[in-house]
């Protein structure tokens, strides 16, 4: 899953205790490696960026996953197809975004985040402190629920990263087969979250 789905995931203000450390290190996991890294931030944070692992390898392992990635193979996307399906899931998130999460609207929800992360930036890995810059200026959340959002943000992909130029046509790819993906994305959505509450219910709280 990309941006939106982790922090969605990290849980509730209201809710959850050590909520703003648990979404640093869902955050920042992004770009933590290693023991020593990783415990260089508090406990607290250290829960948020174990969270961000156990999102990652179970949707990795999971079935319907591995269904859209397979069909995002055979549309070209090779070693990439991971990454497409990871950003066209957020951007099914983002576009029924008031059916997923009610309680907030996603520009208001998008908002929060920012602030919260742009407040304690200085202690995100450098590359990240860069890239929230422009995630809050551009307002990538938001924007991930437009078909040109979820274009936008592959194609910047192909441009970052070295010989991930397949990326540029992955949006196009994904959107070709979009009601295939929608139903693998909400057969998905609910067992990710499921095993979210269920796995990591002892980190969290």
């Amino acid at each position: 899953m990309n941006f939106l789905a982790h922090l969605l995931l990290s849980g509730a203000p209201a809710t959850t205790p050590d909520y703003d450390d648990i979404v640093l290190g869902n955050f920042a996991a992004e770009a933590v490696r290693g023991r020593a890294q990783v415990q260089a931030y508090p406990d607290t944070v250290q829960r948020g960026i174990r969270l961000h692992r156990f999102i990652d390898s179970f949707t990795d392992a999971h079935p319907v996953v591995r269904r859209s990635t397979a069909r995002l193979r055979g549309a070209g996307l090779g070693k990439w197809a991971g990454v497409v399906a990871d950003v066209g899931y957020d951007h099914l998130l983002a576009r029924y975004f008031t059916e997923f999460h009610p309680a907030e609207p996603l520009p208001e929800f998008s908002q929060r985040h920012y602030a919260l992360l742009h407040a304690r930036r200085a202690e995100l890995p450098e590359r990240l402190q860069h890239m929230l810059h422009y995630m809050r200026r551009d307002d990538w959340l938001t924007g991930y629920a437009k078909p040109a959002g979820l274009e936008r943000a592959l194609l910047g992909l192909s441009r970052r990263v070295p010989s991930a130029g397949v990326l540029a046509s992955g949006g196009s790819a994904f959107l070709r087969e979009l009601p295939a993906y929608e139903a693998d994305f909400r057969e998905f959505w609910p067992q990710l979250r499921a095993g979210v509450g269920t796995e990591f219910a002892s980190l969290i709280f």
